[in-house]
C-alpha cells in the first residue's frame, strides 16, 4: 500500500489537551528553519525566557522551556531536586499525583502520600500534619490544576506550609499557567512545570519550568549525579543560559519554539489578567448552560478550574457513546474520565484558543442534541439561552 500525506480533520478540541492552536501559532511554526546555535535563534531563546517570565510572573533566571511535553518538565523538576534517600511529601488528590510519586521513587527517594478526595482541592492541614509527622522531609510537591478533575488547590497556602517545615517545593501548573492565576515570586515557589498544549494555544510537546534561586543552590550542591544526562540542569542551562556564547547540549525543537513564542506574544498581547478574566467568564457560561440542562459538576464551586469543567454523566447514559456522536456529528472533542473517575465523569475543557463564546454554545448545542436523542434525563431546550444570558450581562 503507497502511504499518502496525512490531512487531518478540523476538530474542535474541548477536552482535556490538547487545545486548540490558534492559526498565528501554526503559522509561525511554517517559518523556515535555523540553526540551534544560529544568532538569530539566540535572540528568540532570549525573549522566549522573558515572555515565560512573565507568564510565571517571576524573575527567576532559570526559566526556560523543556525539549520535550509536560511530563518531561515533571521529571526535570524531579529528577534534579530529588536525591535517593530523600523523604518527599506528595499530595495526591487525583490521577497526576500518583505520577508524581512514580516520580519520586524512581529517583530513589521515599514518597510520603497525602491523600485527598479526587475532586476536591488539596487540604493544607493534612499538609501540615503530614510534615510534623515527617519532620526529616526535603520537598513537597503537589499539584496546583488536577486535569483529571477540574480541581484547583491554594498553591500559596500549601507553599506557605512547605516552607514553615524547611521543605522545597514542585508545582504542577499544566493547566492552569495562563487560564487561572499563577504567581511564582509572590508564592514562592520553588519548582513549577507547565505545558504549551493547554491554556498557552500551542502544540503540545514543549513544558516551560521554572526554578528559583532555592532551588538552584540544591542543584548545585547535590551528592549525587542527576540521573538522567538529558535533562541535567548544570548541563542544559550552558544552552539556555545568559551568556552571549551557547554550549551546544541538544538539537532544540527550534519550529515548534517558534511556536511558542508566538503563543507567548499573543498572551502578552491579551495581558494575563485579562486571559484569566476570560477563561473564568466563559466558564461561568458554560456552567449556566450546564446547570440549565440539569448536569451537575463534580468540584465544588469554589475549589473548581474554570478551564476543566469535570461533569457527572446522567444515570443509564453510555459516556463513550455520547463522545462518539459528538466527535462523529459536531466534530467536537471531549474528554473521558480518568483513573478513578473512568466511565464516571466528562471533562470538557476552555482552554486558551479554544475558550470562546462559539465554543460553549457549539458544546451545549452539541449536548442538547446528542443527550436528547439518547433520551437522557435532561431539561432540552435551554442550555444555550441560559449561556447567552450569561455572555450578555
Amino acid at each position: 500500500m503507497k502511504i499518502k500525506s496525512f490531512h487531518p480533520p478540523q476538530r474542535v478540541l474541548m477536552g482535556p489537551g490538547p487545545s486548540d492552536v490558534s492559526p498565528r501559532v501554526l503559522a509561525a511554526m511554517a517559518r523556515p528553519t535555523i540553526g540551534h546555535l544560529d544568532p538569530k535563534f539566540v535572540e528568540l531563546m532570549d525573549e522566549m525566557k522573558s515572555l515565560l517570565k512573565y507568564a510565571f510572573q517571576t524573575q527567576n533566571e532559570l526559566t526556560m522551556p523543556v525539549s520535550a511535553p509536560g511530563s518531561a518538565g515533571m521529571e526535570t523538576c524531579f529528577v534534579n531536586l530529588v536525591e535517593p534517600g530523600d523523604k518527599v511529601v506528595v499530595c495526591q488528590n487525583g490521577v497526576f499525583g500518583g505520577r508524581m510519586q512514580e516520580n519520586v521513587e524512581r529517583c530513589g527517594g521515599i514518597a510520603v502520600m497525602v491523600q485527598d478526595d479526587w475532586g476536591r482541592a488539596v487540604d493544607p492541614q493534612k499538609l501540615e500534619d503530614a510534615l510534623k509527622a515527617n519532620p526529616d522531609a526535603k520537598v513537597v510537591a503537589f499539584v496546583h490544576a488536577e486535569t483529571s478533575t477540574g480541581a484547583l488547590s491554594d498553591a500559596q497556602a500549601l507553599v506557605e506550609v512547605a516552607h514553615r517545615h524547611g521543605c522545597l517545593t514542585i508545582v504542577d501548573a499544566i493547566t492552569s499557567l495562563g487560564g487561572s492565576p499563577v504567581m511564582v515570586d509572590a508564592w514562592d515557589i520553588d519548582a513549577i512545570y507547565s505545558g504549551t498544549q493547554k491554556c498557552l494555544s500551542c502544540t503540545p510537546g514543549l513544558s516551560p519550568v521554572s526554578f528559583s534561586p532555592r532551588a538552584q543552590e540544591k542543584i548545585r550542591n547535590r551528592k549525587s549525579k542527576v540521573q538522567s544526562w538529558f535533562m541535567d540542569l548544570n548541563l542544559v542551562m550552558g544552552y539556555w543560559g545568559g551568556a552571549t556564547k551557547r554550549a551546544y547540549h541538544h538539537t532544540a525543537p527550534i519550529n515548534a519554539l517558534y511556536g511558542l513564542h508566538e503563543a507567548l506574544v499573543m498572551l502578552q498581547e491579551e495581558e494575563l489578567e485579562n486571559a484569566w478574566a476570560r477563561h473564568q467568564r466563559n466558564h461561568l457560561a458554560l456552567r449556566a448552560g450546564l446547570e440549565a440542562m440539569g448536569l451537575d459538576f463534580v468540584v465544588p464551586e469554589n475549589e473548581r478550574l474554570p478551564q476543566l469543567n469535570a461533569i457527572s454523566v446522567p444515570q443509564g447514559v453510555d459516556e463513550a457513546a455520547v463522545r462518539a456522536l459528538l466527535l462523529s456529528d459536531y466534530q467536537l472533542e471531549i474528554g473521558a474520565g480518568l483513573g478513578a473517575m473512568a466511565g464516571k465523569v466528562w471533562r470538557i475543557g476552555l482552554m486558551g484558543h479554544a475558550s470562546n463564546p462559539r465554543n460553549v454554545r457549539l458544546c451545549l448545542g452539541a449536548l442538547d442534541d446528542v443527550l436528547g436523542r439518547m433520551q437522557a434525563p435532561i431539561t432540552r431546550g435551554v442550555a444555550v439561552d441560559a449561556a447567552n444570558l450569561h455572555l450578555a450581562a
